[in-house]
């Protein structure tokens, strides 16, 4: 090689250094918005007796932050596509924190519904911001693994939030007046405020604003992305709408967020049916789960991505997570082993929702990938209002939750058969458009 010829990036090194940038605090944006989203899931020990709420009413209260979610979704993300992700994102915090802080004044089933309608609102286009933040920022070939990583983040917030949650309940139920429910909602809202102004400041809405990578390193990186946005053409917003990939991919996420909600919302329930009364003793159980699942996931993405492969990677851990809810129904008289059976669903529902959005930013780009994305996010998470909502409809009836869980062990295999239609082609997978 001659003296003159230019040296070839490092392009992992570029791309460590922006992952190390951007991926803890994602991450703990993340970890803040999870954690003020299925916190009642503990307050509800407390709550549904000291309000008088039934498991129909806790069901559809926790569900309705899915419509509020619905509805805003798309018009956040355009938002976010237009003004950029570091003044969308602290606006969002800021406002969910505020309105989870605010969850500690309910005192009816009616103020339930509408402070959890409007947190869904708030905090509408989050999720969906930043999985297209990072297709800013990652080629395809690296995202699985940066969006895993990323994702572990609901996981963590339950490591971090289930013990929290439990030692808040315990130890300041009646201090100062207030309830255990009413500190665990203050206590956990006022992170979001906190970590949403540091967002102003943090994040770069673009590679070519980033002064901490090199001229030569944004150039790389821009390059990259260019050409890979070339090269999958859908790019306009209409796309990311019409898109029939984009709707069956929709469907997919869908049957994976009934799972991963409708376990989240009713596991401290499910492990107090164990047998558990001690709320520090289901607050560290509820933990066990969540934290197995953050390993398997990023493991999976991995592998994932070393194979470009990611059909076969949501398959394989959804089926995990259907055994699993079901095995935990069946040693319910065995509660080390029914914890068991619940990490296995876990880590497998928690680990294909990576892969599944991996499918999802491979197939459009630009503004496409905005809607497209929010569009996904938006209808899958309405899953969110029917798992919780159809799980308190199960447990009014039949007073288990067991027969919940069967439900969302089908809607899983449902989800299964759905990425079956996606054929793999040329080493990665595609979907007929008919265009």
């Amino acid at each position: 090689m001659s003296a003159s010829a230019p040296i070839a990036p490092n392009a992992d090194a570029i791309y460590r250094r922006v992952a190390w940038r951007l991926i803890p605090f994602l991450f703990l944006c993340y970890v803040c918005a999870y954690l003020d989203r299925v916190n009642v899931s503990f307050a509800k020990l407390q709550m549904q007796d000291a309000l008088g709420l039934s498991d129909v009413v806790y069901g559809f209260g926790a569900g309705i932050f899915f419509l509020g979610y619905f509805v805003f979704e798309i018009p956040s993300n355009l938002i976010l596509l237009r003004y950029g992700a570091s003044r969308c994102i602290a606006r969002i915090m800021i406002l969910w924190g505020v309105i989870s802080a605010a969850m500690m004044f309910v005192t009816s089933a009616e103020m339930f519904y509408v402070l959890r309608f409007l947190l869904g609102a708030a905090e509408a286009g989050f999720f969906p911001g930043v999985i297209f933040y990072l297709t800013l920022w990652f080629p395809a070939s690296r995202r699985g693994r940066m969006t895993a990583l990323f994702l572990t983040a609901i996981a963590a917030s339950t490591v971090i939030g289930a013990p929290l949650s439990g030692l808040i309940l315990h130890y300041l139920d009646g201090a100062n007046g207030l309830a255990g429910w009413q500190w665990l909602f203050l206590l956990e809202g006022l992170p979001s405020i906190a970590v949403g102004v540091m967002a102003l400041f943090y994040l770069d809405d673009h590679v070519e604003d980033a002064q901490w990578l090199s001229a030569a390193e944004r150039d790389f990186i821009r390059r990259e992305l260019a050409a890979e946005s070339a090269a999958i053409g859908h790019s306009r917003i209409i796309d990311g709408l019409r898109l029939p990939s984009v709707w069956l991919l929709s469907a997919i996420y869908f049957t994976l967020a009934m799972g991963m909600y409708g376990l989240a919302f009713w596991m401290p329930t499910i492990i107090q049916e164990l047998g558990y009364t001690s709320y520090v003793e289901i607050g560290l159980i509820n933990a066990v789960p969540y934290g197995t699942a953050a390993a398997v996931m990023v493991l999976v993405a991995r592998s994932a991505d070393r194979r470009r492969e990611q059909r076969w990677y949501v398959i394989v851990p959804a089926a995990c997570g259907a055994v699993g809810l079901v095995a935990s129904v069946l040693l319910a008289q065995h509660p080390a082993w029914a914890i068991a059976a619940l990490t296995l669903a876990a880590s497998g529902m928690f680990s294909a929702i990576p892969q599944a959005w991996g499918l999802a930013t491979r197939l459009v780009t630009g503004g496409a990938a905005a809607a497209g994305i929010a569009l996904i996010n938006s209808i899958g998470n309405l899953s969110g209002f029917v798992g919780p909502y159809a799980i308190g409809w199960i447990k009014h009836l039949t007073g288990s939750t067991a027969a919940g869980m069967y439900l969302l062990a089908t809607v899983l295999l449902i989800g299964i058969a759905l990425v079956a239609l996606i054929k793999p082609q040329s080493g990665h997978e595609t979907v007929k458009d008919g265009n």
